[in-house]
């Protein structure tokens, strides 16, 4: 199981949770909710205690990846498999991205 926090502008909004590669788990954290001028990071994850929960990726976060060719000059930069979703968020959206939404990877104990 690996686990990445979700920033909404620099501040905790949730956690991102691998299971494993056909289950993924996305909550938001108790001071997000607690908290009504916080906005949800994205209209299909809706600011709501429930956990949402997917056989893949969340389209919100795997769209915050490069594409294509960009993809695959990344992915060899990095060293990476370009079906780790999770670590290329890591290692591609802690900082600096289009939107509002940044990713840090937990490291493993």
């Amino acid at each position: 199981m690996r686990k990445a926090e979700v920033f909404n502008n620099g501040i905790l909004a949730g956690l991102l949770i691998e299971e494993d590669s056909n289950h993924y788990l996305f909550r938001y954290d108790d001071a997000s909710l607690a908290d009504p001028g916080k906005p949800s990071i994205s209209l299909t994850l809706s600011k709501s205690r429930q956990e949402y929960h997917s056989r893949f990726m969340f389209p919100f976060f795997s769209n915050m990846l490069a594409e294509g060719a960009n993809l695959a000059i990344q992915c060899r930069y990095l060293k990476m498999e370009e079906r780790d979703i999770l670590s290329l968020l890591g290692a591609t959206a802690g900082t600096d991205t289009i939107g509002a939404v940044t990713i840090k990877l937990i490291a493993e104990k």
